[in-house]
């Protein structure tokens, strides 16, 4: 999973346009449509004042392709997979975890399939605009991340050229484990903190 920046004097939505262009010209077949969302979730005052911890943040994210599973993640700890009714103990958990509802971000877009690879691109909308542009790209043949590395690295310079990136930090903890649902998860995670980030970045008054 990772970010593609928008083309030089184009909007988001022409960058995903020149990227699913590009796509269809290998021959990528549509196959539906996709949706990541994330919600972040802050340790309650009450908790921190009461046990003199910092406060934590919790993601809790859905994504299409695993309709019936919600993940529960926290910054660089563990990513927890329960059912879809998770949600609801969120809830009934108000009094430690309080939802930052300003900070509800997802990435939706196009499923491609050609050959063996899964392609998805999303545009990443915060609110009512889109700030920025995931591509999460899957060989599916394969379960060992670091086996397909190389593949999936030549298969991405074909349609993302430049922009094509480096091995994700979460490969590196793998090695030769089995790579699982949570690792995707865990990329978007740190995609969208990126994305939001990146919209906090005061501008630089004209002098």
């Amino acid at each position: 999973v990772s970010q593609v920046p928008v083309a030089e004097g184009k909007s988001v939505q022409q960058t995903v346009e020149l990227l699913t262009r590009k796509l269809e010209l290998l021959g990528a077949e549509k196959q539906g449509t996709f949706c990541v969302d994330c919600e972040t979730y802050h340790t309650a005052a009450s908790t921190i004042s009461s046990q003199g911890q910092t406060g934590k943040l919790m993601y809790v994210m859905h994504n299409s392709e695993y309709p019936l599973s919600c993940f529960a993640l926290f910054e660089n700890g563990p990513c927890l997979i329960a059912d879809a009714n998770f949600d609801i103990l969120m809830v009934k958990l108000k009094g430690f975890f309080q939802n930052a509802k300003a900070n509800k971000i997802e990435s939706r877009g196009t499923r491609y399939q050609y050959c063996d690879f899964l392609v998805k691109v999303g545009t990443v909308t915060m609110g009512p605009s889109a700030r920025g542009i995931s591509v999460e790209v899957e060989y599916c043949p394969c379960v060992i991340a670091n086996d397909c590395w190389n593949l999936l690295m030549e298969f991405m310079q074909s349609f993302m050229g430049s922009h094509t990136p480096g091995i994700p930090s979460v490969f590196s903890t793998k090695h030769d484990s089995i790579y699982s649902p949570a690792d995707t998860m865990v990329q978007y995670m740190e995609l969208f903190n990126k994305i939001r980030k990146q919209q906090q970045v005061p501008v630089a008054g004209i002098r």
